[in-house]
């Protein structure tokens, strides 16, 4: 079974669609029980009307900016 990091893919130029759960995990290179977490502290989620969850990933990576050295110091 191939790892997270062989499972990246690119996103289409020009194009920031929002991402599944798992697009975010493979991201990031987190577990989900670390991006549940996140999501506990505030991670901005989008509302979606399917099943899952969907994130954007500027609001994520501002959310980020924010909230990084806190998320580190408590890994």
């Amino acid at each position: 079974m191939p790892t997270k990091a062989e499972r990246r893919a690119p996103l289409p130029a020009g194009l920031i669609p929002l991402l599944t759960q798992k697009q975010l995990e493979t991201y990031y290179d987190i577990s989900d029980y670390t991006l549940l977490q996140w999501i506990d502290k505030g991670l901005p989620v989008e509302p979606f009307g399917g099943r899952g969850r969907r994130f954007d990933l500027d609001k994520v990576r501002d959310w980020m900016a924010e909230h990084g050295e806190q998320l580190a110091a408590s890994a």
